[in-house]
């Protein structure tokens, strides 16, 4: 639906201009490129051409007759069209005829007549329609030229300018000396304003103001509810052209009074709407007819000539003549100018009728906010579908049957007819598979496998459809079946968390790992990188360079990367999640340039190409981690942050390991060549045009992709000026690891890969001596054949060479003239041509898959993303001790080992490759694989705090000194305190029960821990508070102690650090094997994002804990065995950690340090049964003080 193009109204669908046309051709406006960064769109139309509305270019506001003018213009009283207000300039051709276009293209979207005889003055775009202003007419029509309403003025009015002040209210301005306001909901006019100064051509609106431009020469400025004059500014001495406003700034162009007469002024007024003066004025190099604010970064103003000259300066600065870019009109003069509302399009109107449409891309947005297009409906007769009478199931109203009352051919006679009642249909197998019975009522959620009141009627007894659906399996893997996801195997399909009351701690997750391998979960925002992740932590030496960096950036990804890689490390099994990691992700500015960052509606919904996604999260973090390596040669921020064994030259090991070198050769068309050297990270796959179905390797493509060739449009140094150029691009040298973007985005690329892997499957059963049907599916016979000795192929293998296209291996060579050799290589090229390592010297290379990440597709479930991984000889030796190589499929906490050959079948209805890793043979042995822990003791020493208004003497902790330095073994108090992130997602279901679909996320706030032996047990030695950037929703005052205000640097008052500093405080205690104390740990290291062996943890949660029983609160703990009252109005984790140290010892005592069991199970009834009849609850204090007051800050003190 088009809009009025340049005009604010939030309500336009995408992609729409409005202009108003006449009866010339719409000529091309190709005038090449702009280095404002706006480039003119090329387009050759024909049709009817632009109205203009005659006015004359040098006297827009001329009140008679000019005799200036040529004589196919008329005076401004008669024509009057007004500079830059939506319209476009032109000849006397028939007048007040509109036509709009849509999109970049301008493509026809409609035509239609608004007035017979007066020019159109202005066009208002509003949410059902267009305004179009004529001398005494206003008319309101529909976007495809249905007329709304048509209020007709006075006939001695002459109207020049219409201002929307709100949704329903316009104010209509002229050469009179009125202004009338106009309510559009009753068409009638409201109110008439008394002008000063007569001949209001334009009007423009602030939040304080309202701007009238006058004929003059005159702004005045008017207020927003009475219309008075609040102030006015006497702008030029002929005649005022034209002005906009923006901010605090007005900015004006228009005619001085010479001896000649009027001349344009080069002098552009700039007035300071804060002190109501002017400023300095702005000298331009042009001669100014339409001015335009463009505030994108700044307040830049675009300044037009009528000869078609253009400049783009700043108003409070000084004008550059190598800002001035010429549009080329067709014809001799611009008559129109304006902006989208978007400011991503200027679009121009010449004197012949034709519009140029200049762009900052390719694609513009000509609205910020737009609804969806409303075309025409096509003919319905011409695209009937045919039927098919022998389709039971096909819906006869397909085909439209107009009204009549005759009577039609279906209508049989009463005698030769006997009404039958439709059988009801089958309920779907999934519905009574899930349903909950509430006394003879049952519940069900929908499944969704059919639009709203859609069902499917059996009307054969043989029908085989629903065959399928009536048997529904009762084992209990057979239930979580779905028929209708027959397409998608189980194992690739998206993996959920079901939680529980208890949250996670009865999820098997073993059901779907039964390996040793960590997986990672899915429930945190953006965790749709999980199998990229898994991608490089698989890669050796990428894995032991990460680990082996430390900077000092709070949000480094390379860091929380090689955190996240530790994790995975200490893993036995058990998932991980990429919290901190994905954190860090969300706060790099140049991810949420790139969309890498989802909402989550756009994630659980699968809005947008996952594919597209990954593939530019993968280019993303492989330049990311290339920059931060490259920054450690700055001083380590973190004490005790090790130099890598890695990186000691300047270049990072990220660069040696994924970067190709490469020559860019550009020769143009005049001869010149032009060379200059680059490196690229990665290759993004350009696929032949050819669609005739011939075979093609993927060697060849992958060629064709690294040494690209193209032509395209680029600056000769020596023709000065764009011209055709031929660029092609030679490789100097080749990475060791080998990435590639497979940009399977369109149907046309799917379709290739699928004619490619049938044609290689044709060639495969050929080769090992099969016959091939003439048929698309093979006859049994055939399948006979080929699984019979005879047919030397068994039907395994058949099943292993479907859908394949992509090798194993391929070789690669650098030949002398700077080309490049690639090809296909097998197990058997390797006997005849001999081991990779040998050719290595001849500048041969042999590169071995190494991971595959596909795009599921599952409209169910908006699909996902997986990963296939050649886990290579040294993962399986630290996690199993055995040493083989194994393919795995990796779906986030899904670990699952596959054959080798299903990492490269993709069948295209459902699994479509996105990223492909190669890795050079024998790769681990160019690289130190050993890893250097970065991080050391100094880490626990004093360090300053983040809050401006700390004070010592509200120091709550005492750091370590060097001889206190923690041992192996030693003892700790944990707890930490955690503010909510997001809120919980749950739903109700039928039955009364809850559900819940997504936890809440946590942020860790505060971690406090307190040492375990020694003179000064009890003290704390880490009481940080942990400074976030993201919004908190809940405090948790109440469980956590934490107050708004406490996390902000500027105006907390306690020891405030990154996350980051407190959590190398914490991997250091683990990596020297200190013992936690604490109750509920498992949830802390959970939220911190820490991997802590279960030998170095000692819960008490779990040590005065019953099975099969609840867990007892360390409230209740503290009162029964420690007489001490603890949590009274809020948690405090000083006191949490201390008190679980002290239950620690008491267990100690009970149970005789672990000897006595069967007395510490007496003493645990004995606790179970007071705490049944306590109702669990602590009894109230009659004068309650805190064990801290006494105890801590005394120690502190002393200390």
């Amino acid at each position: 639906m088009p809009a009025n193009f340049g005009q604010d109204v939030h309500s336009r669908p995408t992609g729409a201009v409005l202009l108003k046309v006449g009866s010339g051709p719409l000529r091309a406006c190709c005038k090449g490129g702009c280095a404002t960064g706006l480039i003119c769109r090329h387009h050759e139309l024909r049709g009817p051409g632009l109205w203009t509305g005659g006015v004359c270019p040098h006297h827009a506001f001329c009140p008679g007759p000019c005799p200036g003018c040529p004589p196919e213009f008329k005076s401004a009283t008669e024509c009057g069209a007004g500079s830059g207000r939506g319209g476009l300039g032109g000849s006397s051709r028939p007048r007040g005829h509109a036509t709009s276009f849509f999109g970049p293209a301008l493509e026809r979207y409609s035509s239609f007549q608004v007035n017979g005889s007066d020019d159109i003055r202005q066009i208002q775009s509003l949410e059902n329609g267009i305004l179009f202003l004529t001398k005494n007419n206003l008319k309101y029509m529909a976007r495809g030229g249905l007329i709304i309403f048509d209020y007709l003025l006075d006939e001695s009015e002459d109207m020049h300018s219409v201002l929307l002040t709100d949704s329903s209210t316009l104010l209509v301005g002229g050469l009179q000396n009125h202004i009338l306001e106009i309510d559009l909901n009753t068409v009638q006019e409201t109110q008439k304003y008394a002008v000063e100064t007569p001949g209001v051509t334009i009007m423009r609106q602030t939040n304080r103001f309202f701007f009238c431009g006058h004929t003059s020469g005159k702004v005045s400025l008017r207020d927003l509810r009475t219309f008075k004059v609040e102030h006015e500014f006497d702008a030029f001495s002929g005649s005022l052209s034209d002005f906009d406003v923006h901010g605090n700034l007005l900015a004006a162009c228009g005619f001085s009074s010479r001896l000649t007469g009027l001349a344009c002024d080069r002098f552009l007024k700039v007035y300071d709407l804060r002190m109501m003066r002017a400023i300095t004025p702005l000298q331009v190099h042009v001669d100014p007819a339409f001015l335009r604010f463009i505030p994108t970064y700044t307040s830049r103003l675009a300044i037009i000539s009528q000869s078609g000259q253009c400049q783009f300066c700043e108003p409070t600065g000084l004008a550059n003549p190598a800002d001035i870019f010429h549009v080329n009109p067709v014809g001799p003069l611009l008559m129109t100018f304006d902006v989208s509302a978007s400011k991503q399009a200027l679009a121009f109107g010449d004197s012949e009728g034709c519009v140029h449409l200049w762009t900052d891309s390719p694609e513009p947005s000509f609205n910020p906010y737009s609804r969806e297009t409303e075309f025409a409906l096509p003919c319905l007769v011409d695209s009937l579908p045919p039927l098919d009478w022998s389709q039971d199931l096909l819906p006869l109203s397909l085909i439209p049957v107009p009204l009549t009352t005759d009577a039609l051919l279906s209508d049989w006679p009463a005698a030769n007819s006997a009404p039958a009642p439709r059988r009801a249909p089958p309920v779907d197998a999934e519905i009574l598979r899930t349903m909950k019975k509430v006394g003879f009522i049952g519940y069900a959620p929908n499944p969704r496998t059919r639009l709203r009141n859609q069902i499917p009627y059996r009307l054969k007894e043989s029908d085989s459809e629903f065959d399928s659906f009536s048997q529904v399996t009762e084992s209990p893997i057979g239930r979580e079946e779905e028929p209708h996801l027959h397409m998608v195997s189980k194992k690739y399909r998206k993996v959920t968390i079901k939680y529980s009351k208890l949250g996670l701690e009865d999820f098997d997750f073993k059901h779907y790992n039964k390996t040793l391998f960590a997986g990672l979960e899915p429930h945190i925002p953006n965790a749709y990188c999980n199998c990229m992740i898994q991608v490089l932590y698989f890669l050796e030496p990428v894995r032991c360079l990460i680990q082996n960096h430390l900077c000092q950036k709070e949000f480094c990804l390379a860091c929380e990367l090689g955190f996240l890689f530790h994790m995975l490390d200490l893993s036995r099994g058990d998932p991980c999640q990429g919290s901190n990691f994905l954190r860090a992700f969300r706060t790099i500015p140049e991810a949420s340039a790139l969309g890498l960052i989802l909402a989550d509606s756009d994630e659980a919904s699968g809005k947008g190409s996952l594919a597209r996604l990954i593939q530019r999260w993968n280019r993303f973090i492989l330049t990311q981690l290339h920059q931060d390596m490259q920054e450690l040669e700055v001083p380590q921020a973190y004490r005790g942050a090790g130099v890598s064994s890695f990186c000691s030259s300047g270049d990072s090991v990220i660069g040696q390991l994924f970067s190709c070198e490469m020559e860019n050769c550009s020769l143009c068309r005049c001869g010149s060549e032009t060379v200059r050297a680059s490196s690229t990270l990665l290759f993004t796959l350009s696929y032949p045009e050819d669609k005739t179905g011939k075979s093609c390797d993927f060697a060849q493509v992958l060629k064709r992709s690294i040494c690209l060739e193209q032509n395209t449009q680029a600056w000769c140094d020596n023709c000065e000026k764009y011209q055709p150029t031929i660029q092609t691009r030679n490789i100097r040298h080749l990475p060791d690891i080998l990435v590639i973007n497979c940009e399977v985005n369109s149907l046309k690329e799917a379709d290739f890969w699928r004619v490619q892997a049938e044609v290689a499957f044709k060639m495969a059963i050929k080769k090992h001596g099969g016959e091939i049907s003439k048929n698309k599916e093979f006859a049994l016979a055939d399948w006979k054949e080929l699984g019979s000795p005879e047919g030397m192929l068994m039907c395994s293998s058949v099943e292993e060479l479907k859908n394949v296209w992509l090798p194993f291996s391929i070789r690669m060579k650098m030949t002398k003239n700077k080309g490049l050799d690639v090809c296909n290589w097998t197990d058997g090229d390797e006997i005849q041509w001999g081991p990779a390592r040998a050719e290595e010297e001849h500048g041969v290379y042999v590169y071995d898959l190494m991971a595959t990440v596909v795009h599921i597709l599952d409209s169910r479930t908006g699909g996902s993303l997986v990963a296939h991984i050649k886990v290579g000889e040294t993962y399986h030796q630290r996690k199993e001790g055995v040493t083989h190589q194994q393919w795995y499929l990796f779906n986030d906490f899904l670990i699952e080992p596959i054959d080798k050959h299903e990492a490269v079948q993709f069948d295209m209805s459902w699994k479509v490759p996105a990223i492909l890793y190669y890795v050079k043979r024998n790769l681990n042995s160019k690289y130190n694989l050993n890893i250097k822990n970065p991080i050391e003791a100094s880490v626990l020493l004093a360090e300053a705090s983040l809050a401006r208004k700390q004070r010592k003497t509200h120091t709550t902790f005492i750091p370590l000194m060097l001889n206190e330095m923690p041992q192996v073994g030693d003892l700790v108090g944990l707890d930490a305190e955690f503010v909510t992130l997001n809120e919980e997602e749950a739903e109700l279901r039928s039955d009364g029960t809850k559900s819940t679909i997504k936890p809440s996320q946590m942020s860790v706030a505060r971690i406090t821990c307190v040492r375990g032996q020694g003179p000064n047990e009890g003290i704390p030695f880490i009481d940080d508070y942990i400074s976030t950037q993201e919004q908190v929703v809940d405090y948790l005052t109440q469980y956590s102690g934490i107050k708004p205000g406490d996390l902000d640097a500027k105006i907390s008052s306690k020891h405030l650090t990154t996350l980051k500093s407190t959590y190398l405080k914490l991997r250091f205690l683990i990596d020297i094997g200190v013992k936690f104390v604490g109750h509920g740990l498992q949830k802390d290291f959970r939220v911190i994002n820490l991997m802590v062996p279960k030998d170095q943890v000692l819960d008490t949660v779990y040590l005065f804990h019953m099975p099969r029983k609840r867990m007892i609160s360390l409230r209740f703990l503290a009162w029964y065995f420690l007489d001490l009252k603890i949590q009274g109005e809020t948690h405090d984790s000083i006191e949490d950690a201390r008190t679980a140290l002290q239950l620690y010892r008491k267990y100690l005592e009970l149970s005789k340090n672990g000897t006595e069991p069967e007395s510490f199970h007496k003493v645990l009834k004995g606790l179970y049964e007071k705490g049944r009849k306590m109702d669990w609850k602590v009894p109230e204090p009659e004068g309650q003080t805190s064990p801290k007051n006494a105890a801590v800050f005394s120690s502190v003190l002393a200390l």
